[in-house]
């Protein structure tokens, strides 16, 4: 059997799941978003928009990185940068992985100072249970309160433990829950997902199959309690609420989202009701929809919505009418365009079980935002101008050098720790899609790595959303920890009421 085709058969083995929400052959051709026109300075990649190259990972060129209109400022790698990582001021907080997080030296949150940009170091380690036992995708700050919430959550699913920081001194955050979420007193909370609403007295968490969804009160932050919670299948991913509190815009895990009515819970009604009002769905291959970040141009309100797997990109959703949200666009880098898959694959494979994947995002500000800065994966960080969301334009990107590292150094990447596996398997549903539309060429899928079984760390992966300052960046990635990036060329004019708006 032919290295291409064993890989194939490989995915689609591990992925029987993604046949659901592959596209028909008659879904109308995706576009890729505008490629930037990179400037003075700049170190662009040679293949596809969004690809690092096979001959670029085998010549070792990947390990010095690539830049379009970016400059990199400073970087701390530590132990690794966790999944979804967070920042308030001028501070960063490293997401922690299990169980490198309890038995690592310095487990826990790493706290880093920002405030010398050019001059990173760290200040603390937060190690309250629920951080050692893996954050996952729930470390989030709350800016209106002043709080750093993550909960446990050792491998995919975590259930009972939070801790709430107050991180008022941003750089020696204080532990504010010495009972309530801890190994003696658990919430009855299930979790993959966290995040807040906009007022930060609640924090959500969800939880993945069967789906508990549970909202967290937070008005004494050294007294979390449960005040609701409800069962929602597999629409038990990610989210984003809305600005006043009142929806929230729940993930599929096999693509789309639910859009639910939670104004009793933010009004904090006896006995509060959560109707659902709506669901969205969409026939291509994205599916694991990720989070959702609410924004508003004028009366509009628009969802911009990134699928964690099968190439799906970011999905821009009209969300005015919560009972009527509308697809309206998709943002795609090249790499991710249905005829372009056999070619991602012979980049791809051996790098990890992700490939070239949206992840999470954030935009510059909550009303009018002009810019949207995206984690995907192997493609880096990418930059978009937001202006008009039907006409998206890339206007910069930063892919972070490669950087292989051992698990008992690297306890805390995600990606090292997971490299016994370098099959794309997240891809899987967009491979299946461009066989299913006869895109799928198997003499394009060939190289070097299509053999490959292990993962040799030949990209790093950028999940976090990245933080907003001014014309620099924070942002995370799996190997190359917490870094600090800047926006050059005049590509970018930050706002003056620039905010990072993640949506949860």
């Amino acid at each position: 059997m032919s290295a291409p085709r064993f890989l194939t058969v490989v995915v689609a083995a591990l992925s029987a799941a993604a046949l659901l929400v592959a596209a028909p052959a008659t879904a109308a051709p995706p576009q890729a978003a505008d490629p930037a026109h990179c400037g003075p300075g700049s170190a662009p990649t040679s293949g596809l928009q969004g690809e690092v190259t096979a001959a670029e990972r085998a010549s070792g060129r990947s390990k010095r990185g690539f830049t379009c209109n970016v400059v990199p400022v400073s970087a701390y790698a530590g132990h690794g940068g966790g999944i979804v990582a967070a920042a308030y001021g001028t501070c960063g907080y490293t997401g922690t992985v299990f169980p490198g997080s309890a038995v690592g030296r310095n487990g826990g949150v790493q706290v880093i100072d920002a405030a010398t940009p050019s001059r990173l170091r760290t200040t603390a380690t937060l190690d309250a249970p629920a951080l050692q036992a893996g954050t996952w995708e729930t470390l989030k700050v709350n800016a209106r309160r002043r709080l750093l919430v993550g909960t446990g959550v050792p491998f995919l699913f975590g259930a009972g433990l939070m801790a709430v920081y107050d991180v008022s001194d941003c750089a020696h955050p204080r532990l504010l829950n010495t009972t309530a979420g801890t190994p003696a007193a658990p919430l009855p909370i299930t979790s993959h997902e966290g995040g807040f609403s906009p007022d930060g007295r609640t924090y959500w968490t969800s939880g993945m199959g069967p789906g508990l969804l549970s909202a967290v009160d937070l008005s004494d932050p050294a007294r979390p309690r449960v005040i609701w919670q409800g069962l929602t299948g597999l629409e038990a991913h990610g989210f984003g609420i809305s600005a006043d509190g009142s929806t929230l815009y729940l993930s599929h895990n096999f693509g789309g989202i639910s859009v639910y009515d939670i104004s009793q819970v933010t009004a904090r009604r006896t006995d509060p009701q959560v109707p659902l009002l709506s669901n969205l769905s969409w026939d291509d291959a994205g599916w694991a929809t990720q989070h959702s970040v609410p924004v508003a141009y004028g009366e509009r309100t628009v969802l911009y919505t990134p699928t964690e797997g099968g190439s799906g990109g970011v999905k821009v959703i009209d969300a005015t009418d919560p009972r009527r949200p509308r697809l309206i666009n998709t943002i795609k880098l090249a790499v991710n365009l249905p005829e372009n898959q056999d070619r991602a694959v012979a980049s791809s494979s051996g790098g990890g079980v992700f490939a070239y994947e949206s992840h999470y995002c954030s935009a510059d500000r909550p009303v009018n935002p002009t810019a949207l800065a995206c984690g995907w994966t192997s493609s880096g960080v990418r930059v978009f101008d937001i202006r008009d969301p039907r006409r998206v334009k890339e206007i910069a990107y930063y892919v972070p050098p490669s950087k292989p590292a051992s698990p008992l150094t690297a306890w805390n990447s995600p990606h090292v720790m997971s490299a016994v596996v370098g099959v794309p398997v997240l891809s899987a549903p967009s491979i299946l899609d461009a066989l299913r539309r006869g895109e799928f060429d198997p003499a394009q899928a060939r190289s070097n790595r299509t053999s490959m079984v292990l993962s040799d760390l030949s990209t790093d992966m950028c999940f976090s959303p990245p933080e907003w300052r001014g014309n620099r960046l924070y942002v995370t990635c799996s190997d190359n920890g917490f870094q600090v990036i800047e926006l050059t060329n005049d590509v970018y004019r930050a706002p003056a009421d620039q905010r990072t708006t993640v949506g949860s």
